[in-house]
């Protein structure tokens, strides 16, 4: 069994801020693999159902962002689970949009929810951090998260999502690296243009050196020469 958390804010005012991007993939997850409808369990909303050959409970804490440990704890603990079947996806500034990476343990980096996780369950869980991009400096950090993703962010932020739904699977059974090959694989696809590459040029084949003249025949002895002059002139 693993629990899968999204972090995120409630309410419809955030759905769409870029701090909820944990929730969304969450969503994406549920949807495209069967899973049944969100519940309120353990201070937030809950669902169960499997991913792959793997059972899953994803959570979506409810406590707001601040407070997500509490969620997370109280679920870790009913589940019977350790920190190390916890896996948490959350918004990173310090990724470019779109960039996906699988981390094992470590620091919260200042992000508030896995600064809450960490006092409740320790920092011996795996995160998902979902790249959002940084607005450049510190104090437009909070305006930043807490504003929906522009138009422009559409495109990118669908092909992550599906890649993350493609690669749950590989997520849940604990192989961070093909999951994160499965998200690679919407984001930034190789690129085919369709057509061959043009033939090489054939160089001309070189003309070939003409053949040198035959050398003219000098008959050797005194005999043979005087031969050959009377035959000129006969």
């Amino acid at each position: 069994m693993k629990l899968i958390v999204g972090l995120g804010n409630p309410g419809a005012k955030y759905a769409s801020n870029r701090h909820n991007i944990g929730f969304m993939a969450l969503d994406r997850i549920a949807e495209d693999h069967g899973f049944g409808p969100w519940r309120a369990r353990f201070q937030g909303l809950a669902t169960e159902g499997r991913i792959g050959d793997s059972r899953a409970t994803l959570l979506k804490p409810q406590t707001f962002m601040n407070l997500s440990g509490q969620a997370v704890g109280e679920a870790m603990r009913y589940l019977k689970l350790t920190p190390a079947d916890v896996i948490v996806l959350h918004d990173e500034l310090d990724l470019a949009p779109g960039k996906c990476r699988v981390k094992q343990g470590g620091g919260h980096a200042g992000h508030n929810g896995l600064r809450s996780i960490h006092q409740h369950i320790g920092a011996e869980y795996d995160r998902v951090r979902l790249g959002i991009g940084h607005p450049g400096h510190k104090d437009k950090v909070a305006p930043y998260v807490l504003s929906d993703f522009a138009k422009a962010d559409q495109d990118w932020l669908d092909d992550l999502m599906r890649g993350i739904s493609d690669g749950a699977a590989a997520l849940a059974a604990g192989d961070g690296g093909r999951f994160q090959n499965a998200v690679a694989a919407r984001v930034s696809p190789a690129r085919n243009s369709g057509t061959e590459a043009p033939a090489a040029r054939q160089a001309p084949a070189p003309k070939a050196a003409p053949a040198p003249a035959p050398e003219p025949q000098h008959p050797g002895s005194l005999a043979d020469r005087l031969r050959a002059l009377t035959d000129r002139f006969k």
